[in-house]
């Protein structure tokens, strides 16, 4: 038994979707209070926001979901720009705007996101990290609503929600656009979970595509329906003459690829289960996680599209897989499915395509030598895939900056980054590629020079890339939050089509022979860093079953870490993956600060914590990674304590 631990208060510089009233947990008391420690640029945030929908409606009486937004981006410490992601996520629950991460702090939260459950009476019941815990959520919800019924200390009735004033217009926090062969574009309009094709003057509506309602349907115009549709690629004559559609959809919070005829505007499924895609619960299994198996692709769990172009070096769909970190192919005319590029683990890592990581890539564009340039939008990056010489598709992969090194020597794809440092480094800052800085840029396109232009979405601007110079200058500024840059050719002049997230529009931005130069600085993270002893350092996750589950040890340890750093020299000893759930780890001589990258996963079935696991249960995989920046420092403790799921 542990002693009970009181919940801290909520501080913070203010709250949304109450109505302008302070809470507090005095207020609070007598509900169940969910605190959903998020911010909006992360994809695991947006998944856990989903996951808790059904509850919160299922237990709307007992439970009340507050979501705390703690910013690792300084644009996410923008109220105005916070208000926009409560709107543009359907955020049906409290929000408390906590940018000097005050509550964070008090709740030693180190993970986006994290889970803290307090009960009726003001006590700390659970500490989860990562998203995939409803089911223990749930369990855990309807423990305590027995419990403190027999006490009395439950008040069933509605919570502080107040929703706000919605914004009115065509589109509502558009997403992606593409071009179509009329001089027309079709446009995500994300946030009414539809597509909208716009005439040239990107303000007249030709049609929609789609009912306007969130969810899940195919059929025509009228009655199919979307979930916070993102990207569309316009798929080759040929490839559309042989599957009978026109468009590719990435139908995000749906996990699904939806393909769309222009003529009838009818709307099809062709890939993803609906099911989302966890690396981890293949691992589980032991299968390989970056083997995709061959069957129908509508039988495939996908996770959060985001972005698709077609490759002429390959001879395919790519597909911004952010929900995994990585580039997945889509074939339309076989069905095949397969990891493109990246392990699944989130970072920043050059290399081949099968040793490279990303970290929520959102963005996808070819340029004229079949190189395909990745906005990785989590490490504020750059980046470009280039493939062998031997296209399959009449795409020559010749290297835009004239180097002779295409792909590897197996042939395979190489991933290099142009701008871009890491998790946790960005800013705004033109200059050459090592010292450039973006932040959390969600778009790209290719301008007719060969250089590449970048929807820099948290500095509310285009950037350009010169592949030639390696330079970074700034085309435009001052834009509200551009998520997607397109280049028109089909004006006197090229201009770019910017997608304006934020001011629900599309506009157009002249592209300028020269551009200005912009020196911001740069900046990391304003995440504390964790002070640790120099040397050996004790590392130790915590993991506790939810109720009516026990840990699956019929095979051996069923717990097992993964451990790195960033730079890769600051870890001396302890790094690798290993069973377990505590490792000793020796930081490297000399070093004074970088990141530990741990992965921690737990494998847990359904059954009595006192006996046998039945032959059929259902078993669950626990996971959760850590990005921690750290410290040295020699009065630190020599330990560090993480929160897989701990139960108090």
């Amino acid at each position: 038994m542990t002693t009970p631990v009181r919940a801290s208060e909520l501080t913070g510089r203010g709250w949304l979707n109450t109505g302008g009233q302070e809470l507090d947990l005095q207020g609070l008391r007598g509900k169940i209070v969910i605190l959903d420690f998020w911010s909006f640029c992360c994809i695991n945030c947006l998944h856990v926001l989903d996951e808790l929908r059904p509850l919160e409606e299922k237990y709307g009486d007992v439970v009340v979901t507050v979501g705390v937004h703690s910013p690792k981006f300084e644009h996410e410490a923008d109220p105005d720009a916070l208000a926009a992601a409560v709107d543009r996520y359907e955020i049906t629950h409290p929000v408390l705007d906590d940018p000097r991460l005050q509550t964070w702090d008090a709740y030693t939260a180190r993970a986006w996101p994290t889970l803290v459950v307090v009960d009726p009476e003001g006590y700390i019941v659970a500490h989860l990290s990562g998203e995939g815990h409803v089911a223990g959520l749930t369990s855990l919800v309807e423990e305590l609503v027995a419990e403190h019924e027999e006490k009395g200390t439950l008040h069933r009735g509605d919570g502080p929600y107040v929703p706000r004033p919605q914004p009115e217009g065509d589109l509502r926090f558009p997403g992606k656009v593409v071009a179509l062969p009329d001089g027309s574009f079709m446009v995500s309009d994300t946030g009414h979970h539809r597509l909208v094709q716009l005439e040239s003057d990107l303000t007249t509506v030709r049609r929609t595509i789609g009912s306007g309602a969130r969810g899940w349907a195919d059929g025509g115009p009228e009655l199919a329906r979307f979930n916070e549709p993102q990207g569309i690629a316009v798929l080759p004559g040929a490839v559309r003459s042989a599957v009978g559609y026109d468009l590719v959809v990435a139908d995000t919070v749906n996990h699904r690829l939806r393909g769309v005829d222009l003529g009838s505007g009818s709307v099809r499924t062709i890939a993803g289960s609906g099911v989302q895609r966890l690396l981890d619960d293949a691992r589980a299994r032991g299968v390989d996680p970056n083997l995709v198996p061959e069957t129908d692709p509508t039988d495939v769990a996908l996770s959060s599209p985001w972005d698709l172009v077609w490759s002429d070096a390959a001879d395919t769909l790519v597909v911004a897989m952010a929900g995994t970190h990585q580039l997945f192919s889509f074939d339309p005319r076989t069905g095949a499915i397969a990891v493109l590029a990246g392990t699944g683990d989130e970072g920043l890592r050059d290399g081949t395509a099968h040793e490279s990581w990303f970290a929520q890539p959102s963005g996808l564009v070819q340029d004229v030598h079949g190189t395909v340039w990745v906005a990785d939008s989590e490490s504020s990056a750059l980046r470009s895939v280039r493939f062998p010489q031997a296209a399959t598709g009449g795409g020559e992969a010749a290297d835009p900056a004239g180097d002779s090194g295409v792909g590897s020597a197996e042939g395979t794809p190489v991933v290099e980054s142009a701008v871009g440092l890491g998790l946790f480094d960005f800013g705004f800052r033109d200059g050459p590629a090592g010292e450039a800085r973006l932040q959390h840029c969600l778009g790209v396109t290719v301008l007719p020079d060969g250089s590449v232009a970048v929807a820099d979405t948290y500095n509310g601007a285009v950037r350009r890339y010169d592949p030639a110079t390696r330079e970074t200058t700034t085309l435009t500024r001052g834009l509200a939050e551009p998520s997607d840059v397109l280049l028109d050719t089909g004006q006197e002049e090229p201009t770019l089509v910017v997608v304006e997230t934020n001011a629900h529009r599309l506009v157009r931005v002249a592209v300028p022979k020269q551009a200005q130069t912009v020196d911001e600085g740069a900046a990391q993270m304003q995440r504390r860093r964790t002070p640790v002893a120099p040397g050996e350092l004790e590392l130790a996750v915590r993991f506790a079953a939810p109720a009516g589950q026990k840990l699956d040890t019929r095979w051996g340890d069923p717990t097992q870490l993964k451990v790195s750093s960033s730079p890769e020299e600051a870890l001396a000893e302890g790094g690798g993956t290993a069973q377990g759930l505590t490792r000793t780890l020796r930081l490297a001589e000399g070093v004074t600060e970088g990141v530990l990258h741990v992965t921690a996963r737990a494998a847990a079935c359904d059954g009595s914590p006192d006996g046998e696991i039945p032959e059929h249960a259902a078993c669950h995989l626990y996971q959760q990674d850590w990005g921690i920046p750290f410290t040295v420092d020699p009065a630190a403790p020599a330990t560090l304590t993480l929160e897989l799921r701990g139960l108090d």
